[in-house]
């Protein structure tokens, strides 16, 4: 019960999931791993994706986790794989609770989704929102230099806009106009502003992190696997760069990142 909670991601974009299961488990502890070494993962084949993500998973269950968070959309196809191979631990991925979140936001349609190129290509979300027996309209499209540029630190400004009007424009002058935008990447939701402001007030922002947390939080209860509470921990683990994930982790996480509590690891060694 009072073993930490394991979260990764390619990157940093998962620190907004883990920001949201902090403030809905203020109880329990986390060991968050960012793949900055080979981010972005939407690029890659779906096999070199299983192939991180097992990884991933594996450096985190060496660490003592009683449970397993896929904060990064494109790993999801590889929850059938984590699953296995981590049994009995609980593995919980982000497309289903996003896809619960996008129909309770826009229950008729049009759903929008905007993701990277592996987590469209592979439609997960389409197939999570058909596997709730929905038959809505739904567009998406594929947003390559998101990851990147928020990466750097690119959340606001002149070219930020015109990167978010080449892939955002096409998309919402579609017929009938979507009434849900639903980021499908953990990356987005640090892009929130700006994309409610070029989107317009009549389309409704879905992120999954807050559904997913919640989705996490009933787990742990139906399992009895929840905190009994007191002390806490946080920890980080890179596989490159420590000092810049701390500094740009910030953004993500919503909170200072001490430098000293991130280690570098390597998952191929």
């Amino acid at each position: 019960m009072s073993a930490p909670i394991g979260v990764f991601d390619s990157g940093m974009g998962g620190l907004t999931v883990l920001r949201a299961l902090m403030a809905r488990l203020p109880r329990e502890s986390f060991v968050y791993l960012g793949d900055t070494a080979r981010l972005p993962y939407g690029t890659k084949s779906a096999d070199t994706v299983r192939r991180y993500a097992l990884q991933a998973s594996s450096a985190l269950v060496a660490r003592g986790v009683k449970m397993v968070v896929v904060a990064c959309n494109t790993a999801s196809i590889s929850l059938p794989a984590l699953k296995t191979a981590l049994d009995p631990l609980p593995v919980i991925g982000v497309i289903e609770p996003g896809a619960q979140a996008a129909l309770a936001a826009a229950p008729q349609g049009p759903i929008a989704i905007i993701a990277t190129e592996g987590t469209v290509k592979g439609g997960a979300y389409r197939s999570a929102i058909r596997a709730l027996g929905s038959n809505v309209p739904i567009a998406q499209q594929a947003c390559s230099l998101f990851v990147p540029m928020t990466e750097e630190g690119l959340i606001d400004g002149p070219i930020v806009e015109a990167v978010i009007h080449r892939y955002l424009d096409p998309l919402l002058a579609t017929v009938p106009k979507p009434k849900c935008l639903l980021l499908g990447c953990t990356h987005y939701p640090v892009l929130k502003p700006v994309l409610a402001r070029l989107a317009g007030s009549d389309v409704v922002l879905v992120d999954s992190a807050i559904t997913t947390a919640d989705a996490v939080a009933a787990l742990l209860k139906a399992r009895d696997m929840a905190s009994a509470g007191g002390s806490h921990t946080l920890k980080f683990l890179a596989t490159d760069a420590p000092d810049r994930f701390a500094r740009v982790g910030e953004i993500f996480l919503g909170q200072p990142i001490d430098p000293g509590l991130v280690e570098l690891i390597d998952l191929q060694s």
